[in-house]
Parts: C-alpha cells; sequence; structure tokens
C-alpha cells in the first residue's frame, strides 16, 4: 500500500486523541500527538502513515472530520458523528478550493456524486429582454437581452454549431427559453438562412424541461417559405399539428399567408379549419390572406365563394382583396370577369389603384387587346396615379404591334417628359416597328440615338435592324451588320440568323442562306423550328423540293418540331413540282403525328388538288376534317378563287352547286362567294351577268316540281 496523506474538511480547534473506526477486517485511526496528527491505516496487516502539523489552540467548535477507508474498493465513508455518506468510486485523493464555510475533501477523479453545504444552482432560463420588472409598461420600451446577442454570433452554420451552443450554455448556466428560441428566429440575422434555422430550431428542442411554443414554428415557417423549403416546411408544420397548440389571430395569419404564397392548400385549409373550431373570428387580414392563397393555387372558384362571404359579412373587402379576385380571373384566362370585378369596385365604391390598373393592362396586352390596354394608360394619367416605367414598355409595344407606331413614339416622349428613362427593350420595340412598316431612316435615327444615350444594343436590337433590312431587300447591309456582329464579339442568335437566312432565299441566294444554316451548327447556335422552315421555304420556292425534303429529315433526326407550317410549306412545294401523291403523303403523315391542319394548310392541299382535276378528293379530305373538330369556314371560299383563278369556270360552278345541293353552305353566300371570284380574274362580264340573275338562288317550276337554278347556268348559257 503505498502512503498517501489525509485531508481534511476545517480543522477543528480542538485536540483529538486517538479514535479508531473497525471495518471489516482493516483498521485505520488518528493519534494526535502534540503538534502533529498522524493517521495509521492498517489494511491486511499492512500500515500506512501520514503526519501532519495540528493547530496549538484550542477551539470551543467542534466539527466532524472527514475520513475515508483507503481500499482498493472503499465502499462507505464515514465522519466523526459516525454517519454513512454516499458511495464513491476509486480515484486519488484531491483537494476542492476552499470556501468561506466549508472545505471539501474526497477520493474521485470522475465521482458519482459530490455533496458540499452549498450546491451548483440549477441552469437560468433566460428571457430575450431585460427584466425591468415594473418599470417596463410598453414591449417597445423593452431593451434586447445581451445574451441575444451572444447567441447569434453562435449560429453560424458551422459543424460544430450545437456542440458550440451546449458549451456555451453549460458554462454560464444558461438555457433558452420558448420566447427567446422566437426571438433568435424572427431577427433579421437569419433571414435568408433557412439551414441555420432549423438547426438551431432544433438544437432548442432537445433542451431540458423545453417545449416550443406557437411562435417557434410560426416563425421558422416563415423562414422557410421565404426559400420555397417545402419538404422542411410540412415536417414542421406536421410537428406542429401534433403538438396541439392553441392558436390566435396573429399565428392564424402568418401561416395562411405563409401557405398561401407557397399554394401549399392542404395546410392552409387545416389552419383555417382549427381557427373556425377555435371560435377565432377571422380579420380583413385573414380573409386576404386566404383569398392570395387560394388563388396562388388556382383555387378560383373557392376565391370567388370567398368573396362572396365577405361582400355579405361584417368584414367588407377592400383594395387588396379586389385586386387579389382580379389578379385570378387574369391568370386563368378570365378577362371579362376580372373587367367585370374592376367595375364592380366603382359601384361598391372602392377605388382602383395602381396595381390594379397594371394587372389588367399587363392581361390585355398577353390577350392582344392594346386598344384596352391602352384605355387603362389614360385612365392611369387621368386619376393622376403613378405611372411604372412598365406600363410605358406595356403602351407602346402594343401601339407598336398594332402599327400605330406615331402614337407609340409620343408616349416615348411622354414618358422621357415625366422624367422616367428609357430602356433598351423600349428603343428595340420602336426601332423594329420603324423597320418594318418600311421607315429604314427613322429607326436607323432612333438607333443612334439610342447609342449616344449610352444604351449598348444587343443581339436582339441588332436583330431587328438586319430583319427590317432583308424584309426592305437591303441584303448587302443585313451582312455587313453580320459582318460588325462577328468583328464585335456580339453574340448572333437564332432570330438574327432566321432573318438572313429568309432574306437570302426570297433573293434567291439559296446558297449564301445554305452556308449560314450550317455555320449556326458551327457557332453551336441552336436551330429552331423557323429556322429550319426558312431554308425549307427557300429551297421549296427556288424549286430544290428535293433538297428541302433532305433538310426536313435532318429536322426530324436532330429532335426539332416539324411544325404545321412544315408541313405546309413542302405540300405546296411537291405539288408544284407535280409530285402530288408525296404531298398527300405528307399531309396523312401530318394528321397520324397529331397536328392540327389550319386554314393556310389545307389551302395548299386543295389548291394542288384542285389544279390537278380533283376536286372531289378535295372535298371528301374537308369532310373527314369535321370529326376531327378542324372547321375551316373559308375552305370552300378559296377552292373557287382557286378554280376561277385558272379559268375553270365550269368546275367552279360544279363545285359551287355541289356546295349548296350538299347543305354546306347556303346559296346566298356561295353566290356571292362566286361573283367576287369572277370579278378578281377579270371575268366581269360573268359577275355582273350573275349579280343580275336568279342563277344560285332562284327557282324554275315545272310543273309541280319546283328547282333551283343551277350555277352551271351560267356556263351553259
Amino acid at each position: 500500500m503505498v502512503n498517501l496523506p489525509l485531508f481534511r474538511v476545517p480543522e477543528s480547534k480542538k485536540p483529538y486523541t486517538t479514535t479508531s473506526y473497525p471495518v471489516y477486517s482493516h483498521n485505520w485511526s488518528l493519534v494526535s500527538v502534540g503538534c502533529t496528527q498522524t493517521l495509521r491505516l492498517t489494511l491486511w496487516g499492512k500500515t500506512a502513515i501520514s503526519d501532519r502539523p495540528t493547530a496549538q489552540k484550542e477551539h470551543k467548535s467542534k466539527k466532524p472530520y472527514l475520513y475515508s477507508k483507503l481500499t482498493s474498493k472503499p465502499k462507505r465513508v464515514f465522519t466523526n458523528s459516525n454517519i454513512p455518506l454516499p458511495e464513491l468510486v476509486n480515484c486519488p485523493i484531491f483537494r476542492v478550493p476552499k470556501s468561506k464555510k466549508s472545505n471539501l475533501y474526497f477520493l474521485a477523479s470522475k465521482p458519482k456524486r459530490v455533496f458540499t453545504n452549498a450546491t451548483i444552482p440549477p441552469p437560468e432560463w433566460i428571457q430575450p429582454f431585460i427584466d425591468l420588472s415594473d418599470l417596463v409598461t410598453e414591449r417597445k420600451d423593452l431593451k434586447p437581452s445581451p445574451w441575444v446577442s451572444q447567441i447569434l454570433n453562435l449560429l453560424d452554420n458551422s459543424p460544430s454549431m450545437e456542440h458550440n451552443l451546449d458549451a456555451y450554455c453549460c458554462k454560464f448556466l444558461i438555457k433558452l427559453s420558448s420566447s427567446f428560441v422566437a426571438y433568435i428566429l424572427k431577427s433579421d440575422n437569419l433571414l435568408g438562412k433557412p439551414d441555420i434555422a432549423f438547426r438551431f430550431f432544433f438544437w432548442a428542442g432537445k433542451q431540458k424541461g423545453y417545449a416550443h411554443n406557437c411562435e417557434c414554428y410560426v416563425f421558422l415557417i416563415q423562414i422557410l417559405s421565404s426559400s420555397r423549403e417545402l419538404d422542411r416546411i410540412k415536417y414542421v408544420f406536421s410537428e406542429f399539428k401534433d403538438k396541439g397548440l392553441l392558436m390566435n389571430v396573429v399565428v392564424v395569419n402568418s401561416l395562411i399567408s405563409s401557405f398561401g404564397e407557397l399554394g401549399m392548400v392542404e395546410e392552409l385549409l387545416w389552419v383555417w379549419r382549427k381557427m373556425k373550431e377555435n371560435d377565432i373570428e377571422p380579420s380583413l387580414y385573414t380573409y386576404n390572406f386566404l383569398m392570395n392563397g387560394l388563388v396562388n393555387s388556382m383555387f378560383i372558384e373557392s376565391a370567388e365563394r370567398v368573396l362572396e362571404v365577405m361582400e355579405s359579412g361584417k368584414v367588407n373587402p377592400d383594395i387588396v382583396t379586389y385586386n387579389t379576385m382580379i389578379k385570378g380571373y387574369c391568370r386563368s384566362g378570365k378577362l371579362q370577369k376580372a373587367m367585370e370585378k374592376f367595375r364592380d369596385m366603382e359601384v361598391r365604391k372602392v377605388e382602383p389603384d395602381k396595381i390594379t390598373h397594371m394587372t389588367l393592362m399587363q392581361a390585355c396586352y398577353a390577350e392582344g387587346d392594346f386598344d384596352s390596354c391602352l384605355g387603362f394608360y389614360h385612365e392611369m394619367e387621368e386619376k393622376d396615379l403613378d405611372i411604372p416605367p412598365h406600363a410605358y414598355t406595356l403602351v407602346i409595344g402594343g401601339l407598336c404591334k398594332t402599327g400605330k407606331v406615331l402614337e407609340g413614339f409620343t408616349v416615348f416622349e411622354n414618358m422621357i417628359k415625366n422624367g422616367f428613362k428609357p430602356n433598351l427593350s423600349i428603343y428595340t420595340v420602336l426601332i423594329d416597328s420603324y423597320m418594318k412598316h418600311g421607315n429604314l431612316d427613322e429607326g436607323m435615327r432612333l438607333f443612334d440615338r439610342m447609342k449616344n444615350e449610352g444604351f449598348e444594343p444587343d443581339e436582339v436590337t441588332f436583330g431587328v435592324i438586319v430583319s427590317g433590312l432583308c424584309k426592305s431587300g437591303k441584303l448587302d447591309e443585313a451582312v455587313q451588320w453580320l459582318e460588325y456582329c462577328r468583328n464585335n464579339d456580339v453574340a448572333v442568335n437564332a432570330m438574327f440568323y432566321s432573318s438572313l437566312i429568309d432574306g437570302l432565299g426570297k433573293a434567291g441566294r439559296v446558297d449564301e442562306a445554305r452556308e449560314l444554316f450550317e455555320e449556326m451548327a458551327e457557332k453551336e447556335c441552336t436551330r429552331d423550328s423557323y429556322c429550319y422552315n426558312t431554308l425549307i421555304d427557300a429551297l421549296a420556292k427556288n424549286g430544290k423540293i428535293d433538297e428541302a425534303m433532305v433538310i426536313f429529315k435532318r429536322m426530324e433526326d436532330e429532335g426539332c418540331d416539324q411544325t404545321v407550317y412544315t408541313y405546309t410549306i413542302l405540300i405546296s412545294g411537291l405539288f408544284k413540282e407535280h409530285q402530288n401523291e408525296e404531298a398527300l403523303k405528307l399531309w396523312h403523315m401530318m394528321i397520324d403525328k397529331g397536328i392540327t391542319p389550319n386554314a393556310a394548310s389545307f389551302r395548299a392541299l386543295s389548291t394542288g388538288l384542285c389544279l390537278s382535276g380533283k376536286v372531289a378528293r378535295a372535298c371528301k379530305i374537308l369532310d373527314e376534317l369535321a370529326p376531327m373538330g378542324v372547321i375551316l369556314e373559308t375552305a370552300f371560299e378559296d377552292m373557287i378563287n382557286v378554280l376561277c383563278k385558272a379559268g375553270r369556270i365550269k368546275e367552279a360552278c360544279k363545285l359551287a352547286d355541289g356546295i349548296v345541293d350538299r347543305g354546306r353552305e347556303i346559296p346566298g353566300k356561295i353566290r356571292t362567294v362566286l361573283i367576287n371570284a369572277l370579278r378578281k380574274t377579270g371575268n366581269a362580264d360573268m359577275a355582273v351577268k350573275l349579280m343580275h340573275s336568279k342563277i344560285g338562288i332562284g327557282y324554275d317550276r315545272m310543273g309541280s316540281i319546283k328547282r333551283r337554278v343551277k350555277f352551271r347556268v351560267l356556263v351553259e348559257s
């Protein structure tokens, strides 16, 4: 046994005599001799002795000494009052620093329990604000606790973030209360940091004796919704539902707003039902958040019912409510209903604002109703509403698309007068309009003005210039602009190439057009359907139908969509080359692929069949389209015009009789079509004769039989 010193809890100032304590087969004793105290331990016949000086002065106080049996497996600890103490594990002796009241001596490197006269206090639940008791009456006067900044500094999203939080809280004997956690989650420091917020939330939930409150869940869902973390939101909300926490109107509004923005209708309706079950009266904000959620999820009819409840209930809809409903109608393509709701606002004395007008302007522009778009713009001017730059873009674009470039330029000047600087898009739209209407000089003048204003033209701007030059036949200038873009590292897009290929093809410069087409592949510029169609059209119109068919096959091999326009070009070209059967095969191929024919495609087919003497075949194909839901109102008119133009008046009259006899069209309309066709093809005499006769619409009576006068009488007579 090794000699070990004995330490004791504060010395008694009264001298002690030898005291022995029998412990099973071992002995240990304390002997006081003069100024020295000796510990004598006898363990299985072996003795260990430790000496130390004692106090010279006698004291009245008598406090118990702490003695421990030093064995390999000590069982108990005793004092001189013979009171047994809890077990200690086997370990070396050391001293805990002295306190004013007591000293602690024990035998442990990892003690299971430690007892002192004064125990360590439990951790304190900290709050997010400094507690000033009754001095503070309003929440806005509260100052954040210093703990807030310290905890925020630890939220660094590092792998050891949770460990750092544990160590910090253990060091300062603190725990974070649910209100503190909610305050941290609400702080601006965690905006846009869903990972940190999510990790902090679940770390806080593992604190002993802790439970999240409603605000913790609400603020975390707000952070996650801003980053559209749908899976995490569903997980957190599932836990929220399981907790069964009592919601208030603020919590309801926040959850409905978050779920509404994300289109999470199932969660949104759950909150709404719980609100009703808890007898929480919905506010105007609650209704608006609910409607916004329904509209974002395209539940337009449900949003309509909510609006009806508001209009007939205690909570009247406001401008936000109507704007939301109008937005829903516009998104679902119900522009007419949106207009009706706009007028209903005026009846209910809810003044439309800038958002109302802008929503309707965008919808009208998308539907091609440029006149209504312009009307809303003028209304905004009359009401002195703030007109955003995007409104000018819509109005100028709409006017230019309808050919009213001068009016568009007037709005452009008003925009500058009102202090708004036009952007590159507005300049490009105006330049494109000038170019399309053949006013190249004005377009180029505006182009120079744009550059002087500091705008650098992009590939779209150069594309509209090249397109205008090609349509005006100035191909050499267009090619020069292509060289300028190449030399100045300006990206050339597919539209740029397509305009040049189309212009060169129409001018008969097919080889140059094909070279540009191949250059697109070398430059890794995507060749779309429009680009393929322009080259196929150029080849077909220049009598190179075989090469056009090769490009058509490449189009299919490269996965580019073949459109109805592609087939129309090839069918027309094949008929011109008298490859009628090949043209018919392409027609049936188009039908088999599910591509719906339009008036232009049938016109190409019927023209080729009529000119090749197969009028009946054209009529049969037209009849086959009706069950497919394809109704071509001008088909017969086109066929009659083709026959009259080719001088085949007899066949045109025969076709007209067949149309009327089968009840496909009224006689008067066909008669008018035939008169116009004759007049346009130079057969004015026949047109006048038909107009002043009963042919087509009159009847001849033969006995009791009444028969309509046939159109063929015009030719036979």
